[in-house]
């Protein structure tokens, strides 16, 4: 946040909850180890919660399993600009939900799987995040990774001016995401518009 999450931003990239082997170890969204630390330069000591759930341990930055969903996210945004202060010129990776959620047997479960008396007050409580976020960056895009992500944003951020979106999530149990999950997504944002015309000033790009 103190490094890439100055205002304004042209867009914020909106993802669903973290991942066991991505958020869960970094703290950044789509946070897979080695981009966080190699490419945006990010490493810190990570602390564990009360009770972890022992098929999923937060091993922090000595975790040795990747997430495929951030090797592509931040893959192509290391391929499209290069270094991560032109991605961030333009963009901002938040969470809608912040928190993981374990089955018993270890499995992610989302949140849209959540019993609805957990569920409820767990969206107003992220909805009155994303708004906030989005208040404070004041972006002309939101972008949900995913259709749980737009269909939140347009829920949270009804009467804001902000265009929401949509891009294909990239994650591996996705059959579409399988076949050039980069080159889709990339389509998706000029679709949007997004590429039209540089939104910033031409010096923080070099």
């Amino acid at each position: 946040m103190r490094r890439y999450g100055t205002a304004p931003r042209e867009a914020v990239l909106l993802c669903m909850n973290p991942g066991p082997f991505g958020m869960a170890q970094t703290g950044v969204p789509f946070g897979e180890v080695h981009l966080v630390r190699d490419w945006l330069h990010i490493e810190a000591p990570i602390g564990k919660p009360p009770v972890e759930h022992p098929r999923r341990p937060v091993q922090g930055f000595a975790c040795r399993r990747s997430e495929v969903s951030g090797l592509r996210l931040w893959g192509w945004a290391r391929e499209r600009f290069g270094t991560p202060e032109r991605f961030f010129a333009r963009f901002f990776v938040a969470n809608y939900c912040p928190l993981c959620f374990f089955e018993q047997g270890g499995r992610n479960r989302t949140p849209d799987k959540l019993p609805a008396a957990e569920r409820t007050p767990l969206y107003e409580a992220c909805d009155r995040h994303l708004r906030r976020v989005v208040e404070r960056l004041r972006p002309r895009f939101v972008i949900g990774v995913g259709s749980f992500a737009e269909e939140r944003a347009g829920a949270a951020l009804a009467g804001l001016d902000v265009t929401i979106g949509r891009i294909l999530h990239p994650s591996p149990a996705s059959p579409a995401a399988n076949r050039d999950w980069a080159g889709q997504a990339e389509a998706e944002l000029k679709a949007m518009g997004m590429f039209d015309a540089p939104s910033v000033a031409p010096e923080a790009l070099r």
